[in-house]
């Protein structure tokens, strides 16, 4: 935002003429934001950016002539603005928009699939371009050196017991990305079940969970009802579901619900994280990770007060830090780590747990 006008730019890019009305009509509701410019296509967008320096720019995920993925990378390496992606709710476009964040979009946005819908995407747009605005450029993360994309994975052989741990992830804006650079380095034997709430619309939970999977020594994949929670995996909560989890003769087990959101997602950190405080305790932890607003925090605090370990990531490499910052506020968060230290964490958590170890000011030590 320059010096001589508060509000926030946005270039909205899209191929459609209908989009390319409606987008800038529902901005126009907030006072904060100003749509400066459409653009067609990508071509049109990056002259516009160059003369206009927006500070916001929404792009179509699917475009003729230049499309959204190589416009994007084009913006995020020339001119270093935040990128909000939007996407229909189709698994084409969902492959495209997790493929936008692992190029360096900040979020995206689903389009409505009929006007009754855009009172509720008005807020959600609004809300996710001020967040934009508001955004760290974080580098999309590299993979590490023995990642198992193009070799079998170790770790394919049934496992009939459950898990005595669990680790619990939240993340919501910026959370793909995270999860993409944590993941892989969790080892095959990970010794804990993991369980994950990110916020994503439901045909999106299980392409990303593939999408993880491809490139991860555990295995990940989108929880179903009555799935046990073993080690070495990790249950993607499905967009259209809560996931909480429930102890059993066998171990862990994960229970869907689709009663309704609460605050405001569905499915929900907070949701999760207090099952886990319930039925874990000592054995449980909770990770709070990049994304805006404040789901999770309260349950976070929670998995702290039933004896489990917490940990929130750092301001500096959240995408956008805006849960972690509410649950650090709040003093749930035992520890603030950095995204690159949030594996070896979580590798620590576990050793530090079968031997009687708490965090006390960010560090461990014997009980």
């Amino acid at each position: 935002m320059d010096g001589f006008n508060n509000k926030i730019r946005v270039l909205v890019v899209d191929d459609s003429a209908v989009m390319r009305k409606v987008i800038p009509t529902l901005l126009s509701r907030d006072d904060e934001i100003e749509v400066v410019a459409t653009a067609i296509d990508g071509d049109f967008a990056l002259s516009k950016i160059e003369n206009l320096k927006p500070d916001v720019v929404t792009l179509d995920v699917d475009m003729p002539r230049m499309d959204g993925i190589t416009a994007l990378g084009l913006i995020v390496s020339k001119f270093r603005i935040p990128v909000l992606m939007l996407s229909s709710l189709t698994t084409r476009d969902a492959n495209l928009t997790l493929k936008a964040l692992e190029t360096g979009a900040v979020d995206f946005i689903c389009k409505p699939r009929g006007t009754g819908n855009l009172p509720e995407m008005a807020g959600e747009l609004i809300s996710k371009v001020k967040a934009a605005a508001r955004s760290r450029l974080v580098s999309p993360p590299a993979l590490p050196p023995s990642s198992p994309r193009t070799k079998k994975k170790a770790h394919h052989r049934p496992r009939t017991s459950g898990s005595e741990m669990l680790v619990a992830i939240g993340a919501s804006s910026g959370g793909p990305n995270a999860l993409r650079y944590v993941l892989p380095r969790i080892p095959a034997g990970f010794e804990a079940g993991i369980a994950v709430v990110q916020h994503m619309p439901e045909s999106f939970t299980s392409v990303m969970a593939r999408w993880l999977d491809e490139i991860c020594e555990i295995e990940v994949r989108e929880a179903r009802d009555g799935d046990l929670i073993t080690p070495g995996t990790a249950l993607i909560a499905p967009g259209n579901a809560h996931l909480r989890v429930r102890r059993s003769a066998l171990g862990g087990v994960a229970e869907l619900d689709s009663g309704g959101p609460v605050n405001g997602h569905m499915p929900s950190v907070d949701v999760l994280f207090r099952s886990v405080a319930r039925e874990y305790g000592k054995q449980g932890a909770g990770i709070i990770m990049t994304g805006m607003g404040s789901d999770g925090a309260e349950g976070l605090g929670e998995i702290k007060r039933a004896g489990g370990f917490t940990v929130a990531q750092d301001r500096e490499s959240c995408a956008i830090y805006g849960m972690p910052r509410v649950a650090v506020e709040k003093g749930h968060a035992q520890a603030i780590v950095p995204l690159v230290e949030i594996a070896n964490w979580m590798n620590a958590i576990t050793g530090a747990a079968k031997s009687s170890e708490v965090f006390q000011d960010g560090k461990y030590r014997r009980a």
